[in-house]
């Protein structure tokens, strides 16, 4: 038996300022042990692990998108943190769907050697092309609770200065993502990602396919769709931070380095590279 799964379930969006607006979609993840991935890919014709089949994942679309391997990188940057690897690296993302991959934000639950969740890493995309990382503990219990401020430019329509608070549920027969933006106390939104969970097997991706066939391709259009909404709501856009700056934030070059101006690991910053 293996521990990778599938998640299908419902993304609930909601602002709260300086306009209500809510919106909600179904969609399935794939939760992947990197151990296992390999083996999962020969042993099926419908999912590819660094090959295109009908869903597919590829190293390259998540860490620095380089070619070392994904696994390696989100250790050494639990382990730059300070946190415990030499376990497994479980990962919670979008798939590729015929060929096409975007990750609004990608989970990778990190294990010491005794099969200790150690830490969260969340991988956020923004449509930008750029990446950030956010590497926060696991504290013990069922569920996990962690706060970060925000250190990359996503929304056009959300400031630098916020914070993030995750509320991340361990991978059970259910699953749960809750993500709140808050700024001097105030939230300004919530995200969240409920899920059940279902067998990593041909039938069972094939059934989740049938009902997202084109997943990714709705998750960036309903993205773009829903700014337009937010836009003729009269939302203000917020420009894009400025390249360099006295605490501000510097953006990252084409090639998918650490972006100048960033504290080195855990938080990086990265620009997608080209397919």
């Amino acid at each position: 038996m293996t521990a990778s799964a599938l998640y299908v379930g419902k993304v609930h969006h909601r602002r709260l300022r300086p306009k209500v607006h809510a919106l909600a979609y179904r969609v399935f993840q794939l939760y992947l042990d990197l151990d296992e991935a390999q083996a999962l890919s020969d042993e099926s014709r419908v999912f590819g692990f660094n090959r295109t089949r009908l869903i597919s994942l590829h190293e390259r679309d998540h860490g620095d998108g380089s070619d070392v391997p994904l696994k390696t990188q989100i250790e050494r940057k639990a382990a730059a943190a300070g946190f415990a690897t030499g376990g497994p690296v479980r990962m919670l993302t979008l798939p590729r769907v015929l060929g096409y991959a975007f990750n609004p934000i990608t989970l990778f639950f990190c294990h010491d050697a005794e099969g200790e969740l150690s830490a969260v890493v969340h991988q956020v995309n923004s449509t930008f092309g750029e990446r950030c990382f956010y590497v926060l503990p696991a504290n013990g219990g069922d569920v996990v609770e962690q706060t970060a401020a925000k250190k990359m430019h996503v929304s056009p329509f959300l400031a630098m200065d916020h914070a993030y608070a995750f509320r991340v549920t361990r991978p059970a027969e259910v699953f749960a993502l809750g993500i709140k933006v808050t700024r001097d106390g105030a939230t300004f939104l919530t995200a969240s990602f409920t899920g059940e969970r279902r067998p990593f097997t041909d039938k069972a991706l094939l059934a989740a396919w049938a009902q997202h066939p084109l997943l990714t391709v709705k998750v960036i259009a309903g993205i773009h769709w829903e700014a337009l909404k937010l836009f003729l709501k009269g939302v203000p856009l917020v420009p894009f931070p400025p390249l360099h700056g006295e605490g501000g934030l510097a953006r990252s070059d084409r090639t998918g380095g650490e972006v100048a101006g960033y504290s080195p690991a855990p938080e990086g910053h990265f620009r997608t590279p080209p397919p």
